[in-house]
Parts: structure tokens; sequence; C-alpha cells
């Protein structure tokens, strides 16, 4: 695919977001209104805001504010690169005893969430009861290729079990076939499974697998769907993010949701990068050696990223 300029390129933006809206005959989301802060349910209206919406703490302090108001109990989360952070572990032979110790990990830093494999969802959900760490899980993963209804029952089961945050690998296939109608159902159908619940919906991309288009199409389309995150990539499907990719996926869904970048994240150095290009999360299992780089402490070696 050829590079275009600015312009060029803001064009190509406008005429696909035409095609989509219209292919979807201006489909509204498919769950109800949710206000968003980078990806985060937000409830600013009992002071979680300096727990939940970080980003939208700093935007009031930035603009003048000398005090914010919280509410009993209500820890800020805005921890450093810890935050960004869902620690994760999807490799198909961890043990439980791995899955502990991401657990524990992931209270000592603060993380945002484990991610892990949903046959783990009620240990993780049990080891990280009263913490500030939620409970991730992936669905249709890695391949993305079943039925939405089969993708939003294991996204229910996952969330009857302690899910609070579902990462879905949406239809590569039908994306490529430009039915853009059945990939709104493959996302609409998960993300209304999750908001039921009141839980993030973050939809994978793979992008590594797609052109330019094609991930355009697919941010346009999650966003209609009502997803809270758009996600690079797997971390199984031959690639993994990149800040180009980071950014133009920021560029295509605008501020109101969030961006979690995802395979091959496995430094300091790597993360603020893509924080810089637009990220809200990441997805790492180098998350101890982030922050300890982050802190200005010895990292070790540091492991292949999932």
């Amino acid at each position: 695919m050829k590079r275009v300029n600015n312009a060029e390129f803001e064009r190509l933006v406008d005429e696909i977001t035409q095609q989509v809206v219209s292919k979807l005959g201006a489909t509204k989301t498919a769950s109800e209104p949710h206000t968003h802060s980078g990806g985060i349910l937000c409830n600013c209206t009992d002071g979680r805001c300096v727990r939940e919406c970080a980003d939208r703490v700093k935007q009031v302090v930035n603009n003048g504010a000398g005090r914010i108001t919280s509410g009993l109990g209500f820890i800020p989360r805005d921890l450093g690169v810890a935050r960004f952070i869902d620690h994760t572990m999807l490799k198909p032979d961890a043990s439980a005893a791995e899955i502990a110790q991401l657990c524990q990990e992931a209270r000592e830093y603060h993380f945002a969430s484990v991610c892990v494999n949903s046959t783990y969802v009620p240990l993780c959900a049990d080891l990280l009861k009263g913490s500030d760490v939620a409970v991730c899980t992936v669905v249709g993963f890695p391949l993305g290729a079943s039925p939405a209804e089969v993708k939003a029952y294991e996204a229910q089961l996952a969330i009857q079990n302690g899910a609070t945050e579902i990462d879905m690998v949406m239809n590569i296939g039908v994306l490529k076939s430009r039915d853009v109608k059945a990939l709104h159902h493959d996302i609409g159908t998960v993300v209304k499974t999750c908001h039921a619940h009141n839980v993030i919906c973050k939809v994978i991309l793979e992008t590594s697998k797609l052109n330019d288009e094609e991930k355009v199409i697919a941010c346009q389309v999650a966003k209609v769907a009502g997803a809270d995150f758009v996600k690079t990539s797997t971390g199984f499907g031959g690639g993994g993010a990149t800040a180009g990719d980071v950014a133009l996926m920021r560029k295509i869904v605008g501020p109101e949701i969030g961006v979690k970048a995802s395979g091959g994240v496995r430094n300091y150095e790597d993360a603020q990068a893509m924080v810089k290009a637009g990220a809200t999360r990441i997805g790492a299992s180098a998350g101890v050696a982030i922050v300890k780089a982050e802190r200005g402490e010895s990292v070790g070696n540091v492991g292949k990223v999932y």
C-alpha cells in the first residue's frame, strides 16, 4: 500500500467511515450508553474519578483545579506505568502456580488487571479478591473464527466465574470479506453481553494480518458496536503491537474509547512508545520488568511476551 499524505489519509478515513455507517444502516451501539475515560467505565458522581478515571482527573487538574473530590476508600489508581498494564499469561502450558505468581505480582505492583485464559478466571478472582486489580480473560482466542454466539457464551461464563474485563478476538475473515454487518454482529454480540454486566469489552484486531484500510474499518465497526477498547494483537498471530498501529488506531477511534497495545512490549522503552502513540492499556508478561525499569531498579532477564 503506497504512503499517503495527511490530507489523503483524512479523506480515506472519511470515505471508509461513510461506507461503514451506510452498510450498517446507521446502526447505533449495541449496548446502553457508557461514559468512558480512556476506555474505562466511569462514574464521577460520587468521588470515584480519582480511582477509575485518572486521565479525566489529569485533564481537570491541567485546566487549573487545585483539589479533586474523592470518596471514602477510593484510592487513586494513577500509580505510574503499572496502571496501564494488563499483566498477562496466555501460554497454553501455564500452570496454576504460575498464575498464582502472576496474581501476587499484580497485587504487589498494582497492575490494571491480570489477563489469563478463561479456565483460570475462578482462581484469579479468588486470589485478587479485595484488590484493585481486575480479572481479564480472552474469548474467541486466538483465531477469532468461532461464531459470535459462542464468543458471547464464553464471555458470559467467564463473567459468571469472576471476569471483569473481556478481550475478544474479532472475526478477521469476515473483515477480509468486507462483510461489515457480520463484523458488527460478531463484535456487538459480545459487547452487549459484557455491558449487561457492566464489564469492559476490548476488541482484538490482530493488526499484523490487516492492511491500513482494514484497520480503519475494524476500528470504526468496533466503535459503532460499543466496544470499550480496540486492541492490536493476540501475541500469537505472527506479529505484535507497533507504535504506528497504535497511533493509527487512536486517530480512528478518537478519545472516546481505549487503545490497548499488546504483543512484543518487552521493556519500559517499548511501553513508553506505546503510551506516547496513544495507548491507554498495555498487554505484557514483562510488566514487573517494565515497572522496575521505570523505578530505576535492576530488571534482570525479560522473557517473551504472550
